[in-house]
């Protein structure tokens, strides 16, 4: 309780931990701590789901959350997020999120979070490392909300720092460092936004991804969305850019359906 001499005052911020395990076909780990939780609700494809959740409800500053996937050898899962996760305006600090993936000799992965929302003077890191063996695969998804359209939001000030780093076989096959700052919201042209609010990144890494671009390809929108998508070295990427999220969720859906040959996660919302 404070005193009326109180001058600092303290703000609580959310922790929270969340861990899951499969091997041979079962769970064999499940941890959670604090506001981050992980659900296995009953099977509607044919894999496990896995459903993180922020009980806090969204990020702001001086919050720390951590989610991790360890997938033993020749398991297959999927794993997303109840609901959009929220970068809630900050007035001191910054939120961290920590993700780590994990796939053992022959495991595949769909990490299909929803999306993140960044409101008007959010502040935000996140560090995304996945650890995969060379037979593996992994179709991994993330996808960034600027403001809140039905608000009528547009960011002034923001920070966000995004890492996402994919090692294959101990050789780092991926490494997208992404900073957002004020300017690169209205910066035109291909080295900036150019107007977008919504963006996407949807890679797949197998030994096979090559194969599957030009099919990818023929269903990329050319209305409403911007895609783009290319294939090397086993890894195979598609960007997406749009003014409104909505037709970005739905291009990305289809595009998920593509890679996966398998229904979205129940909890999307399309």
């Amino acid at each position: 309780m404070l005193d009326a001499t109180t001058t600092d005052c303290r703000l609580q911020r959310t922790r929270g931990r969340a861990d899951v395990g499969f091997a041979k076909g079962r769970l064999t780990h499940l941890h959670q701590q604090g506001a981050a939780k992980a659900m296995l609700p009953r099977m509607h494809g044919r894999w496990p789901e896995i459903v993180f959740l922020n009980t806090a409800g969204g990020i702001t500053g001086g919050d720390r959350l951590a989610y991790s996937v360890a997938l033993g050898e020749g398991v297959q899962a999927v794993a997303t997020t109840q609901t959009a996760e929220r970068g809630y305006k900050s007035t001191t600090g910054t939120g961290r999120v920590q993700v780590h993936l994990s796939l053992g000799a022959g495991a595949e992965l769909h990490w299909l979070p929803q999306e993140l929302i960044l409101f008007d003077q959010a502040a935000l890191d996140r560090d995304i490392t996945v650890e995969m063996a060379t037979d593996a695969r992994l179709v991994f998804l993330e996808t960034l909300v600027l403001g809140r359209a039905a608000m009528g939001e547009h960011l002034g000030r923001v920070h966000l720092t995004d890492r996402r780093s994919i090692r294959r076989g101990g050789r780092l096959v991926m490494l997208e460092p992404l900073r957002l700052r004020p300017a690169d919201l209205t910066r035109p042209g291909t080295a900036g936004l150019n107007g977008a609010t919504a963006l996407a990144s949807l890679t797949l890494i197998a030994a096979d991804a090559e194969d599957h671009l030009e099919r990818l390809r023929r269903i990329l929108p050319n209305t409403d969305v911007s895609a783009a998508a290319s294939a090397w070295g086993g890894r195979l990427t598609a960007r997406f850019m749009a003014e409104d999220a909505f037709p970005l969720r739905r291009a990305v859906a289809e595009a998920v359906q593509i890679l996966t040959n398998q229904p979205l996660p129940r909890v999307w919302q399309l």
